[in-house]
């Protein structure tokens, strides 16, 4: 018998006559770029909203409180429809699926540009929120299944530069647009790449087959409850002062009741929402584990650094895109490392644990920092930050669907990117409350030790009887520093507690198992 070569790194090489896509196409080099630019479109619309709020409220006549409805309703219609991707892409067709979520984010991206009230905009959201939800399991899994088995881990490796860094460019971008042009334009800017990524969809992508799949209505209301109880819980928590409010009892009632029963249901049911294959297999449940915590501190340190440094350092909107830029390049250094060890058949799980050892030590750099930090140390702590998180990525996906059948991978995949949503959601509720409650600790026990030296010291004695209320005046200027010092010291203790939740993730990438190359053909669509 004729043994296979060995190259270099001392990995298998794989049988050309098994290396072949689950669902070939001609160009595979064009379908890449449609796939990718819609997945960097969806990604990017989680963000870039955000820095354009002000001016939404102003043009929208909306109030600071019911703004946030606009980031709400597209947070939580993503969160409930996330669920149902695997059984609607079977039942009608991955393709068509797909191209209709591109065509309908497109259309909503476009309605949310025109909307002329907040009614409008919220409705427009959630009708974008919905659409965009199928767009990021589906590409991630047709990236798989139009490619090789041997270039998985480099097709991982570009998806996942655009989940990762479509975070990081999306203040930046809507920050620039609103700026330089209107608000408006954050939506409008997905029409050129959304035609253009449709386009290639429409000519490019290829048939799955469709396979007759019954709904679990049941499971469904059950997750959805479950998912739509625990954003708003999250979402009105800190407005309405947590449990001192009913409303927030309520929604922590209908989030325990109806997960509670939504885990029974799915565990027991025949032809429950999801396949218990999914659950059972550990891998794929660890790595869920994983992407709760890529949520928190992705998400959460990127929600919390543009304001720190916009209204405790004075960097405008483009200044904080241009010092926060680093993490995405640190992104897309290491995901080529990754990608080229996982190509070797390395074991990916102390690459996974080494990442988040990184992105503790980047948070630990963090927890260093004062008023007085200087542009190098932040930018430095990005980019080490962007090579811990990319070292993650490819390794835990290799990871989570090597040990997947390929029919439950558009499942799995709604599934990861549920979890990471959802990690994202609770990260930046948690940093928020844990943020607003250490600023009152902090001020308190700063403002206990200044004393009336502290005031007498910012006065200059020869001008007391030119200015009167000068005294008040010094008060004044102590409370704001007091409050910026206080500030200051609240960040820190919310890097302290993501560098623990980090490195607290690190045991689980050793209880995975090695995911062991394919060597067979690949099985049928179906199967």
């Amino acid at each position: 018998m004729a043994s296979r070569a060995v190259p270099a790194g001392g990995a298998t090489a794989p049988d050309p006559a098994h290396d072949v896509a689950q669902l070939p196409v001609a160009n595979p080099g064009i379908l890449i770029v449609g796939i990718m630019a819609a997945s960097l479109l969806q990604v990017l619309d989680t963000t870039i909203a955000n820095v354009a709020i002000p001016h939404m409220r102003t043009a929208l006549g909306a109030t600071t409180e019911t703004i946030t409805w606009v980031l709400t309703s597209y947070i939580i219609a993503s969160a409930v429809a996330l669920p149902i991707t695997g059984w609607l892409s079977d039942r009608v067709g991955a393709r068509r699926l797909f191209i209709l979520s591109v065509a309908g984010f497109i259309l909503s991206s476009m309605l949310c540009g025109m909307a002329q009230n907040l009614q409008e905009m919220v409705i427009f959201r959630a009708l974008q929120g919905v659409t965009g939800a199928f767009i990021a399991p589906l590409s991630q899994a047709f990236m798989l299944d139009t490619n090789k088995p041997s270039k998985h881990a480099q097709m991982m490796a570009l998806w996942g530069m655009g989940i990762m860094i479509g975070p990081i460019l999306g203040p930046v971008l809507g920050g620039w647009l609103t700026e330089q042009a209107n608000w408006r334009w954050v939506f409008y800017v997905n029409l050129p790449i959304g035609i253009l990524s449709l386009a290639i969809l429409v000519t490019q992508l290829p048939h799955r087959e469709v396979i007759r799949r019954k709904f679990d209505l049941s499971g469904f209301v059950l997750l959805g409850v479950a998912l739509a109880s625990f954003q708003m819980l999250l979402d009105r928590g800190q407005t309405l002062d947590w449990y001192d409010s009913y409303e927030i009892w309520l929604w922590t009632f209908l989030f325990i009741s109806s997960t509670w029963m939504a885990v029974i249901h799915l565990g027991s049911a025949k032809d429950g929402l999801f396949d218990r294959a999914l659950f059972l297999d550990r891998n794929f449940a660890i790595a869920m584990g994983f992407m709760l915590a890529i949520g928190v501190v992705m998400f959460a340190t990127m929600a919390l650094l543009p304001p720190m440094l916009q209204q405790l350092m004075g960097y405008d909107v483009i200044d904080t895109g241009l010092v926060l830029m680093p993490r995405g390049i640190g992104v897309l250094i290491s995901m080529q490392f990754a990608g080229m060890a996982m190509r070797r058949n390395l074991d990916p799980r102390p690459v996974v644990a080494t990442g988040f050892i990184i992105c503790a030590v980047s948070l630990y750099e963090m927890a260093q920092w004062s008023l007085g930090v200087d542009r190098f140390h932040i930018v430095a702590s990005g980019l080490v930050q962007g090579l811990g998180m990319g070292l993650v990525f490819i390794p835990l996906n290799v990871s989570a669907f090597g040990t997947l059948p390929p029919r439950l991978r558009t499942d799995g995949s709604s599934l990861l990117n549920l979890f990471r949503s959802l990690g994202a959601s609770a990260g930046i509720s948690l940093t928020t409350v844990m943020l607003a409650r250490n600023l009152q600790t902090a001020h308190a026990d700063i403002a206990s030790n200044l004393t009336g030296a502290s005031v007498s010291s910012m006065i200059d004695v020869s001008t007391v009887d030119r200015y009167q209320n000068l005294g008040e005046i010094a008060l004044r200027m102590l409370d704001l520093e007091a409050n910026r010092q206080a500030a200051m010291v609240a960040y820190i203790d919310d890097f302290w507690m993501m560098m623990w939740i980090t490195l607290a993730a690190v045991p689980l990438a050793f209880i995975m198992r090695k995911p062991k190359p394919r060597t067979g053909p690949m099985p049928p669509p179906g199967e």
